[in-house]
């Protein structure tokens, strides 16, 4: 099952992302797209590293996401990949279209081919105003087009407000 966690900013999609990582029984990989860029910053990542399991496997990508995605696929884990905007966030700051566009393709192709169990956790960025700078803007819109193919691809989409599931796409969450 592919499976794809949006929400607000502490909205709980991690969490969620988390428990939907233990209850499908598998070996865990958790792909990290963070980089700790500022104090702010390493204390979420910090964090993040202590509420998840520790016999996770642990795997830091900033930017070749598709190329995790192919190598640590395999049929009997659960890929848990955080965060899908912050990702996006790297590719956008490396200043270079034509190798975010290669990236995203390359993540794309690898989530619609994949066998392997995997949740995607993203922010949610478009419900709010337009921002006022050019590289928010373009954010903003790339998010959105990513969020749509991703969501095109996956089997379950969840929007997470304030700690509660809410799916939008695939089966209910069981209590």
């Amino acid at each position: 099952m592919k499976q794809f966690v949006l929400g607000g900013v502490r909205s709980g999609k991690s969490r969620l992302a988390q428990r939907l990582a233990l209850a499908c029984k598998k070996p865990v990989t958790y792909i990290a797209t963070a980089t700790a860029e500022d104090e702010e910053m390493q204390r979420r990542i910090q964090s993040h590293q202590q509420n998840r399991p520790s016999e996770w496997v642990v795997v830091e990508e900033p930017y070749a996401l598709g190329r995790v995605i192919q190598s640590h696929g395999d049929t009997g884990n659960c890929l848990l990949i955080d965060c899908l905007t912050l990702w996006l966030t790297n590719l956008l700051c490396a200043n270079d279209e034509a190798q975010s566009r290669t990236e995203i393709d390359c993540f794309l192709q690898q989530l619609e081919t994949t066998k392997c169990e995997i949740i995607i956790v993203s922010n949610e960025t478009g419900l709010g105003v337009i921002p006022q700078g050019e590289l928010s803007r373009r954010f903003c819109d790339e998010a959105g087009i990513l969020h749509q193919a991703v969501a095109a691809l996956c089997d379950r989409v969840i929007m997470t407000v304030a700690g509660l599931p809410c799916v939008i796409k695939g089966e209910k969450i069981e209590s």
